[in-house]
């Protein structure tokens, strides 16, 4: 029974991620307004950080690292998902760089 709880929350949590991953990110087939822009690789999505909001693009396989799922909900909080100009990370430049060259 506990890991059925478990895995329902666990579906209950990555919900709003993936949403914003396929609005955000290459893996939408769509053609339109809201497709990802054309610099974007498959597999891949932009998210913006820092105080100049940096642009970084990194692959959609950072999602399963608990540390990036962190940082997510920390812009959940701060930002919300519903803007148009994708996820923007509250933490700096320097600590963002450092999480992903480890998880690299």
């Amino acid at each position: 029974m506990a890991i059925r709880s478990a895995s329902t929350k666990l579906v209950a949590q990555t919900a709003p991620f993936k949403r914003i991953v396929k609005r955000c990110s290459s893996l939408s087939k769509k053609q339109d307004d809201d497709c990802p822009p054309a610099d974007v690789p498959r597999g891949h999505f932009a998210v913006y950080v820092g105080e100049n909001r940096s642009r970084y693009i990194i692959p959609i396989s950072f999602l399963n690292h608990p540390q990036f799922q962190y940082l997510l909900r920390l812009a959940e909080e701060e930002f919300g998902f519903d803007h148009e100009m994708g996820i923007t990370l509250p933490c700096e430049e320097l600590h963002f760089r450092a999480l992903t060259s480890m998880l690299r």
